[in-house]
């Protein structure tokens, strides 16, 4: 172990409790796919984008990956519950989902449809969005009948669902992985039963790529990072937070950039996850104080799109800034809604279960 890292506090030693910045951290990581999908809306290059080979939301959804396999599996291993993490996971996924849909189809797609609105809530296809995206395991459904037809990314209703197929099939993986671990524990010792964990990932990886509906480069990143996350948390008394490795990290990435966008995204699969927790646990002081406020970035995750394809489709001539300030704004607005009507209450029904 190099020597200037024996002074620094664990990643154990930090992540205890919930005061540390994650959800600052996915705040931003959300607002940062608002502003990338505003320049794919608007038709414009992305700054920094083709130099590193990955552009700014495709970042930030790794950020949510990372972090949700270390949250995710805490809580599995902490409570060694089924029941309660499949009610967690549903109670903070669902209720959400479905009230934006509700009102993405009844508000939004029947004011902006082109067709009259007999017509379109007599469309299958307005009831097909509905249905598969409340269910989401079948696959998502991008398109409103007669909705966002002339935008540049032509009918797509809510582009940032697609990612949380993954996310869903990244939650049963861990559980199928971890009921495999926890049976072979009975009869095996520690090190085996993992090894029997992991092969009943590898098996699940398997099938889910064969016979799935989800696509295989996509769900190699995905599961990539977030069993890296959870990798953290399993090792975290081993793992220490270092800025001096933080600046190690900071010099190595702009001589890969130097070098290629290649190089930097080899460096970048390898380094994000401990750059995430170190900033999620080291920075403190007034920082921690937007926890008082509450997790937001779902919210935005969820309202972000429908909203800014609706105002492309009122003015297309916004600029890139116009377009991120205003729609960013809106969407926080419901993001606060969401999180303080829905998404907090619907968390609290867990501890009825408890």
């Amino acid at each position: 172990m190099l020597k200037f890292l024996s002074s620094s506090p664990t990643l154990g030693d930090l992540a205890v409790g919930k005061d540390n910045n994650f959800n600052l951290l996915r705040l931003l990581a959300a607002f940062a796919v608002l502003i990338s999908h505003s320049f794919a809306m608007l038709g414009q290059p992305e700054p920094f984008a083709a130099s590193v080979g990955k552009n700014l939301g495709a970042m930030a959804v790794d950020v949510f990956f990372i972090a949700s396999g270390f949250l995710v599996g805490a809580s599995l291993i902490r409570t060694q519950d089924v029941g309660d993490y499949l009610r967690a996971r549903v109670l903070r996924i669902f209720p959400a989902l479905w009230v934006m849909l509700l009102l993405t189809v009844f508000v939004l797609g029947a004011i902006f449809t082109r067709f009259e609105s007999t017509t379109y809530l007599n469309e299958p296809q307005t009831w097909r969005y509905l249905w598969k995206n409340f269910v989401l395991m079948s696959g998502v459904e991008f398109y409103l009948p007669g909705l966002f037809e002339s935008n540049r990314l032509r009918g797509v209703v809510n582009g940032s669902l697609w990612s949380m197929i993954y996310e869903l099939s990244m939650y049963v993986l861990l559980l199928s992985s971890w009921i495999v671990y926890a049976y072979a524990r009975k009869v095996l010792s520690a090190s085996l039963a993992l090894i029997a964990g992991l092969g009943g990932l590898a098996i699940g990886l398997w099938i889910t790529d064969r016979f799935y509906v989800l696509e295989h480069k996509q769900l190699l990143r995905f599961a990539w990072f977030f069993f890296v996350g959870t990798s953290f948390y399993l090792l975290r008394h081993q793992i220490r937070m270092s800025a001096k490795l933080m600046g190690i990290i900071a010099a190595l990435a702009m001589i890969a950039l130097a070098i290629s966008g290649h190089h930097f995204l080899m460096l970048y699969y390898l380094a994000l996850p401990y750059c995430l927790f170190y900033f999620a646990y080291i920075p403190a002081g007034k920082l921690r104080s937007y926890n008082r406020f509450g997790d937001y970035s779902y919210g935005v995750y969820l309202y972000a799109f429908p909203i800014q394809q609706a105002l492309v489709l009122s003015a297309p001539d916004w600029s890139v800034f116009g377009l991120i300030f205003t729609a960013g704004s809106l969407t926080f607005i419901l993001a606060i809604c969401s999180w303080h009507w829905l998404e907090q209450p619907a968390l609290q029904l867990r501890k009825r279960f408890l």
